[in-house]
């Protein structure tokens, strides 16, 4: 006969391996399901090709806040992203979209401006400068045409 202490340790053994996955995925995936300290920002890009929710935002190589979602306005892209509370961002900053390394993931870098005016919770970043497109570029060199 089976002590019920055994059943009982194996459960929380095994409620204790489901919330440590658990755990790991929301890090790996870094998002954020329960709220975010933060505001939230929008910029318009007429290319924004492989950018995907969830990807960085930067000033000077240190994160600042996250893409929040991308939809399609008026034939551009409108990336929401939400930045960090303490983060303050002068009306002329420049958004453009990186990648990280040669062939790395995608993800957005700020330009800080000079301006005295900041961008409010809800605001837009009016300049903004999309990815290059690589493929395009190396079509165009075997073509002739650069």
């Amino acid at each position: 006969m089976k002590p019920r202490y055994l059943e009982l340790y194996a459960g929380l053994f095994f409620l204790l391996g489901i919330d440590s996955l658990v755990w790991i995925s929301m890090n790996l995936a870094r998002q954020q399901f329960f709220g975010s300290n933060g505001y939230q920002v929008n910029a318009i890009f007429s290319n924004c090709s492989g950018l995907t929710s969830g990807a960085a935002v930067a000033i000077a190589g240190v994160e600042v806040g996250r893409v929040k979602s991308i939809s399609l306005d008026e034939y551009e892209a409108n990336v929401t992203m939400i930045i960090d509370e303490g983060v303050e961002l002068q009306e002329d900053v420049i958004a453009s979209i990186k990648t990280k390394g040669l062939i790395g993931e995608k993800f957005i870098e700020i330009s800080p401006g000079g301006a005295e005016e900041i961008i409010s919770d809800g605001g837009i970043i009016r300049d903004t400068e999309p990815s290059m497109d690589i493929e395009g570029l190396i079509s165009k060199f075997v073509h002739g045409s650069l």
